[in-house]
């Protein structure tokens, strides 16, 4: 039996293509990361928001998977996580649709900051919040000996890269597909046609669903909290990958 799990956006051709730059070298040893998930709330558009202001919501669960898994896949397992959390207001009221003006309550932390560690010595500085009325999204940044790799969107498939070294920098537009969601799949129903390893995997999910429970503990207790289990960095796909090749005999 073979378990896959969301989210599948690490293999569109945005971060495909970012992550074969970190591992043929383009940045040198990765070491650090950055990345920085940052909105007002979606009680203004949204029109029954609660289910987000409460336990297994909030920025950390609704956007961290895609964030945190493209983290995962760039450095690797994460073995320890440190956070703080706080939450400016304990009533919000939804902005839209029929109950526009219905107050309702918040239990789980609006604003989370976290620090990473990785299994290979690396870190990262993780931030998602629903307190900002500056927005600002998709950004992760890979630093390594060498440069740093600006990455595109974690919640979108496509998009290019950018490599800073010091220099004027370059952008590198992504190769491969832009096909949307279900590549994941379908990937995993190739792999197991050819007896290899899929790779949105139900143990890539476990590991961040881990480390953002992790990160919510730390925040809680307000000391490090260490990350059971791990996952590897799953292969990258080739960049000849192509999801409507036709692949059965007829």
């Amino acid at each position: 039996m073979r378990v896959g799990g969301a989210p599948d956006t690490f293999l569109g051709a945005g971060l495909q293509s970012a992550l074969r730059l970190i591992r043929s070298g383009a940045i040198g040893a990765p070491l650090t990361a950055l990345s920085l998930m940052q909105i007002p709330g979606p009680e203004s558009w949204h029109p029954a928001p609660e289910f987000l202001y409460r336990a297994g919501g909030g920025p950390l669960f609704d956007m961290g998977p895609y964030y945190l898994t493209a983290l995962v896949a760039a450095l690797g397992p994460v073995r320890r996580v440190s956070a703080v959390g706080s939450r400016s207001r304990d009533r919000r009221t939804i902005g839209s649709g029929p109950r526009a003006g219905t107050e309702f309550e918040v239990t789980v932390p609006t604003h989370v900051s976290a620090l990473l560690e990785f299994a290979d010595g690396g870190s990262a500085t993780a931030v998602f919040s629903f307190e900002s009325p500056q927005l600002r999204l998709g950004f992760v940044e890979v630093t390594g000996t060498d440069a740093t790799l600006v990455l595109p969107d974690p919640n979108h498939f496509d998009g290019p890269s950018r490599i800073e070294d010091g220099g004027p920098g370059r952008e590198v537009a992504a190769t491969g597909t832009t096909a949307g969601r279900g590549i994941g799949v379908l990937d995993m129903a190739r792999a197991i046609r050819s007896g290899e390893p899929h790779r949105a995997t139900g143990e890539l999910a476990l590991h961040v669903l881990a480390v953002m429970e992790a990160i919510e503990a730390a925040a809680a207790a307000g000391s490090p909290v260490e990350v059971a289990g791990g996952a590897p960095s799953p292969q990258a796909l080739p960049e000849d990958w192509d999801p409507y090749a036709a692949t059965l005999a007829p």
